[in-house]
């Protein structure tokens, strides 16, 4: 039995998918709350059977902060892919997601090293790797640093990684993988998907800033082949391509018809746009458009290395415009 959480979003649906493609016994991890309606038009999107693919996931309502709803979960599990987190870059949301990320975390792993799990899968990100100081592309031996400056996301990823890195210590076979920003068929509303949603709507700004997309069906062929090879005591940078923001949003344009964004803004009108919206959230109460996290990464150049997951997974990254090909055929879930 494999257990997966996270299995409403992006990597998580997508996991789900080709597990059951394989005839896996899977059981996911869902809150009450959670609107199962987008796992299911991704499995349609992809798949003449999708009803029965679907109909191999027994889903379990629970809570990664509660562990006694973990701890029950993992009952005849033997493994785990833990895709769970909160993604923010409001300040504002910084405890909770530390509560969310790092203690939910920590609970898996516990509860895992309980349970006597054989396989265990952490979904890190780019943002708990350091930062380089010589220009030369990130990899998995690029250190932390220092906290100050990074983003609560970033802070929060870390620290959930160090909790999966404790359970290694323990015992735990686990390997992590850390993917940069992922593209794929999801909500238009959160996370990556933000960029569609945005851009659908006509969107004409542009920023000079370069970093890392990755295909999220790239991310989990390369977790089942890493879980598979049992690369325990491993994490894994997974990177499709290091591109301008400005070419992934021209390309995410033109894919659905819209004209690609053409007003450039510069550093300054970044730092004066968002604490102004950052003032006009606190009357409207929705979350500013623009945070300081956000504006300060629209500008940064940060390049990736994928070469480790190429090397010992065999992973050939495909690219991110058939990335955003995809996920605009499938459509916003």
């Amino acid at each position: 039995m494999i257990f997966v959480t996270g299995g409403t979003g992006l990597v998580g649906s997508h996991l789900l998918f080709e597990l059951a493609k394989q005839g896996k016994k899977i059981r996911a991890l869902k809150r009450p709350s959670s609107n199962l309606g987008v796992v299911k038009s991704m499995f349609s999107a992809y798949s003449d059977t999708h009803e029965q693919l679907y109909s191999q996931i027994e889903w379990v309502d629970g809570d990664i902060e509660d562990y006694h709803s973990i701890s029950d979960a993992l009952k005849g599990v033997d493994e785990v892919y833990h895709c769970a987190a909160m993604v923010s870059f409001n300040k504002r949301d910084v405890h909770r997601m530390l509560e969310i990320n790092v203690g939910g975390t920590a609970n898996i792993v516990d509860a895992s090293i309980e349970a006597g799990i054989a396989k265990f899968c952490h979904v890190s990100s780019v943002a708990s790797l350091g930062s380089s100081v010589d220009g030369s592309p990130v990899n998995e031996k690029t250190l932390w640093g220092k906290s100050k400056g990074k983003s609560g996301y970033a802070v929060s990823k870390f620290r959930s990684e160090m909790e999966v890195w404790r359970g290694i210590e323990l015992g735990l076979n686990a390997v992590i993988v850390n993917p940069s920003v992922v593209l794929g068929p999801g909500q238009w509303n959160s996370g990556s998907g933000l960029l569609f949603g945005t851009i659908a709507k006509g969107f004409p700004f542009y920023t000079l800033g370069i970093t890392g997309y990755v295909d999220v069906r790239d991310v989990v062929k390369a977790m089942l082949i890493a879980m598979k090879r049992e690369k325990w005591g491993k994490r894994y940078l997974l990177n499709g391509e290091n591109i301008s923001h400005r070419e992934v949003f021209s390309l995410i344009a033109n894919a659905m018809g819209k004209k690609p964004p053409s007003i450039k803004v510069t550093p300054l009108m970044s730092s004066l746009a968002w604490p102004l919206a950052w003032f006009v959230s606190i009357f409207t109460k929705k979350a500013p458009a623009i945070t300081r996290d956000t504006a300060r990464s629209g500008h940064s150049k940060t390049f990736y290395s994928s070469a480790l997951a190429e090397e010992e997974l065999g992973i050939q990254f495909g690219s991110i415009s058939e990335a955003v090909k995809n996920t605009v055929r499938v459509g916003r879930l």
